[in-house]
């Protein structure tokens, strides 16, 4: 029989029931828990084409999109770990972003960019979630546009144009702490050497960008899918060519459910010890991925491509830090 049309906020049948509670388990063990006073959990997650819903419980071979109530419950449960997440491949449709807020409950809050025009953008946003339990936003947010003048003086083959997708800056504040998130989402292009230019140009408007941090008194973390197939590749040398650095526990976890290979694509790094940039006013504790994929929508026997079209293809990247003096 045909599944039936629900409401996300409906009561879910008893098997979904259930392989939510496992999966609170499963996500005790492996994200630290939030600490009021005490830590900041800052995320990271591409939600693939993070757009349109089916509002059945369990999506027919004939319904588009694939991610149905179940999914996104999932989804939501993984989100609400952290204190703020941002999320790449937010589409101009809401549909699901709107639902899950409902799951996620009134303190949760989100600011978000337009869509990105043109092709390359692919109807993209940008966006942070955050738990404003804890979270506050401190006043900026903006894009990264660079000045003409700017593009100009790159180094010639660098970067020739605007950002694919302009990078996205929001400062947050939790308790005394105030920092500033920037998130991205790197053009893959038809092959590795086409992102070669946008990285270096990010990486070089990044450290120009967060010397003048101090007007602010605000440091800066930047977060998002850079699209970097490996470490120590020239796509990886690029990223880190002015400084940014890559804290070493997530040096070698995955980044997708496709295989075991580490894929460098979702990245969190910072400046760190550079002269007239801001250290992080908060300390960095540790960090690491979530696996979703043996834990969720596990009696569908799901391959790796059917369940990136309902979850995602990428794992979301989690940080966690201390907020203590």
């Amino acid at each position: 029989m045909e599944a039936q049309s629900a409401k996300i906020t409906d009561i879910p049948p008893d098997d979904i029931q259930m392989e939510l509670w496992e999966l609170e388990t499963v996500l005790d063990l492996s994200i630290p828990f939030k600490k009021l006073d005490r830590n900041v959990l800052i995320g990271t997650w591409n939600i693939r084409s993070f757009g349109g819903l089916t509002e059945k419980w369990l999506a027919a071979s004939s319904d588009s999109p694939k991610r149905d109530l179940h999914s996104l419950l999932a989804i939501s449960r993984i989100i609400s770990r952290f204190d703020i997440v941002a999320l790449q491949e937010i589409k101009g449709n809401l549909k699901a972003l709107r639902h899950m807020l409902k799951v996620l409950g009134d303190h949760w809050s989100f600011i978000l960019t337009d869509v990105c025009g043109g092709a390359e953008g692919n109807d993209e946003r940008l966006g942070f979630l955050f738990d404003t339990r804890k979270v506050k936003l401190s006043g900026l947010a903006c894009e990264l546009v660079v000045p003409n003048e700017k593009v100009e003086s790159i180094e010639e083959g660098a970067f020739s144009r605007q950002f694919a997708r302009t990078p996205y800056a929001v400062g947050f504040q939790v308790g005394n702490k105030t920092f500033v998130l920037v998130t991205l989402h790197v053009l893959y292009g038809k092959s590795p050497v086409d992102r070669m230019g946008e990285l270096q140009g990010i990486a070089l408007w990044m450290k120009n960008w967060a010397t003048q941090m101090h007007a602010f008194d605000h440091s800066l973390i930047i977060l998002g899918d850079f699209n970097i197939d490996r470490r120590e590749d020239p796509r990886y040398q690029a990223f880190v060519s002015t400084g940014l650095t890559v804290p070493e526990d997530l040096w070698e976890v995955r980044r997708t459910v496709f295989d075991n290979s580490t894929k460098y694509y979702t990245q969190i790094a910072w400046f760190e010890n550079h002269l007239h940039i801001p250290q992080l006013s908060i300390r960095y504790l540790k960090g690491g991925l979530f696996d979703f994929g043996p834990h969720v929508l596990k009696e569908r026997k799901l391959t790796p491509f059917q369940l990136s079209w309902r979850i995602s293809d990428h794992l979301p990247l989690w940080t966690e830090f201390s907020t203590s003096d």
